[in-house]
């Protein structure tokens, strides 16, 4: 499985991690074009549910709505696609959620046939200084992982030591 790291960042705190496919991006991004299949890369304690009505059609300027319940608590969630350029990358940003700010860069780097999936991750957290250490990096760090496995099983994964 690939890192997952979080650092400081600009105020807030910075995901990145990464994934190897062995397909070509061209195979790999309408599954991440596809709203709908969020669901499927979230895990099922977050009870993930798209308000939206489906089909999603995934734009600059589309707003997308969810529903989630973190620790018990439901949250409504809503994020606006700020950048769409298929096959190579898109950016949402929440309007409204449980974050102070969450932009999410969704990068697909294609190379020799390959794919390397990179999500970077800039966010704030109320009283950060608490609740990021003792809850909401954990809780990333079990997500990004789950969506890791999911995404390995779908389009089979290559090591970083073999490209």
């Amino acid at each position: 499985m690939n890192e997952i790291t979080i650092t400081k960042h600009e105020g807030g705190f910075r995901l990145k991690t990464e994934q190897r496919f062995p397909l070509p991006a061209a195979d790999v991004f309408p599954f991440f074009a596809d709203a709908g299949n969020l669901q499927a890369i979230t895990p099922a304690n977050l009870h993930f549910q798209i308000l939206t009505e489906m089909p999603i059609e995934m734009r600059p300027g589309a707003v997308i709505d969810y529903k989630i319940r973190l620790r018990g608590f439901p949250i409504h969630w809503q994020t606006e696609i700020t950048a769409w350029e298929p096959t190579y990358r898109f950016v949402d940003r929440q309007l409204k959620g449980p974050y102070k700010w969450w932009i999410h860069e969704h990068l697909f780097e294609e190379r020799d046939g390959k794919t390397v999936a990179i999500d970077i991750v800039d966010y704030g957290v109320p009283l950060a200084f608490i609740a990021h250490p003792l809850l909401v990096k954990n809780d990333l760090i079990k997500i990004f992982r789950f969506r890791h496995e999911v995404l390995a099983k779908r389009f089979g994964e290559v090591s970083c030591a073999t490209g």
